[in-house]
C-alpha cells in the first residue's frame, strides 16, 4: 500500500490488545450506564466507537459477527429490547467495513467527518427499533452521541495506535 507523505509504519497490532480495549470499552459503557443511571441520551456509545476503530483498521479480526455479540451482551446489561444494539452495532460493523480503504487516506478531523454518518445511523437504527417496540422518543438530547463520538474520534485513534507506533527495535542509524 502507498503511504501518505509522513504517515508512521505501524507494527502488527496485537489481538490481545484488540479484544481487550473492546472488553475495556464495554466494561466502560456499562459502569456509565449505571453511574448515570441509564438516562442520559446524549453520552457516548465508547463501545461503537471501539468497534467502528477496529473494524475499520483490523477488518479481518473485528467484523459484524463481533459487533453484533457485543451488541447482544449490551441489550443484555441494558436491559433494551433484545436486539436494538446488536442490530445497529452489526450495521454499523458493516458499514466500517464498507468505508475502511478509503477512510484511511484522509486526515484524522476528516475521519471524524466520514464516520459521523456512521454513528448517526447506529443510534437512528437504536431509536427506530424502541419506536416500533412501543417506546416514545427518548429526547433531542440523544442526537448529541454520535458528534460526541464523532469528535472522540481523533482521541480514539490516537490512544489506539499507540502502542503500534513504538519502535520494535529502535535504532538511530535506521529510518524506520
Amino acid at each position: 500500500m502507498i503511504m501518505r507523505p509522513g504517515q508512521a509504519l505501524l507494527l502488527p497490532a496485537n489481538p490481545w490488545f484488540i479484544w481487550g480495549t473492546l472488553l475495556a470499552a464495554l466494561v466502560l459503557g456499562m459502569v456509565t450506564h449505571i453511574g448515570l443511571g441509564g438516562q442520559a441520551g446524549w453520552t457516548p456509545d465508547l463501545l461503537a466507537l471501539a468497534l467502528v476503530f477496529w473494524t475499520v483498521h483490523q477488518p479481518l479480526r473485528v467484523g459484524v459477527g463481533a459487533a453484533f455479540a457485543m451488541g447482544l451482551l449490551v441489550d443484555v446489561h441494558h436491559g433494551a429490547l433484545l436486539g436494538q444494539h446488536a442490530l445497529a452495532y452489526a450495521v454499523l460493523g458493516y458499514l466500517a467495513i464498507f468505508i475502511h480503504r478509503r477512510l484511511l487516506w484522509f486526515d484524522l478531523p476528516r475521519q471524524a467527518l466520514h464516520v459521523l454518518p456512521l454513528f448517526v445511523v447506529a443510534h437512528a437504527l437504536q431509536w427506530l427499533t424502541r419506536g416500533l417496540a412501543g417506546h416514545g422518543w427518548p429526547g433531542w438530547d440523544v442526537t448529541l452521541a454520535p458528534l460526541l463520538e464523532a469528535l472522540l474520534w481523533p482521541v480514539a485513534t490516537w490512544l489506539l495506535l499507540a502502542p503500534q507506533r513504538r519502535a520494535h527495535d529502535p535504532d538511530e542509524t535506521r529510518p524506520l
